[in-house]
């Protein structure tokens, strides 16, 4: 057993027990927290994290194969654009960003900010170059 003489995060002297580690519970917590703060796994979790929100989200609201919603109902909800894994280009020169299977556009319809929702088709996949 290892004895402690002084708080692992700001350095007072510890009383009490001789297994103790931090002098009050906001230290230890304080010190927790610059453990997970440095930590370069977390960025990974928050941007997963983030992928799973957004596709729960779009899988919630795309229950016909395409529908238009307001761009505020899901960011109400925590949905974040930045965060997606693809993006597919239509004919129109249109960019539809995609969370894994399920896709959304951004539109301006009557000054109104809108989503266009869509589900991952096949032919989506194909190069148009290619002659698919």
């Amino acid at each position: 057993m290892r004895i402690y003489k002084k708080c692992l995060h700001c350095g007072k002297e510890l009383s009490g027990r001789t297994d103790k580690k931090f002098c009050d519970p906001q230290c230890k917590s304080a010190n927790q927290y610059q453990k997970e703060k440095q930590n370069p796994e977390r960025f990974y979790n928050k941007v997963d994290n983030q992928l799973k929100l957004n596709r729960k989200i779009l899988k919630e609201y795309n229950k016909g194969g395409k529908v238009t919603i307001r761009t505020k109902v899901l960011s109400e909800l925590g949905f974040n654009p930045n965060f997606f894994t693809h993006y597919w280009k239509n004919q129109k020169e249109e960019v539809y960003l995609f969370v894994y299977e399920y896709g959304f556009l951004k539109k301006n319809e009557n000054g109104k900010d809108k989503y266009v929702l869509v589900t991952w088709q096949d032919y989506m996949g194909k190069n148009p170059n290619s002659g698919n």
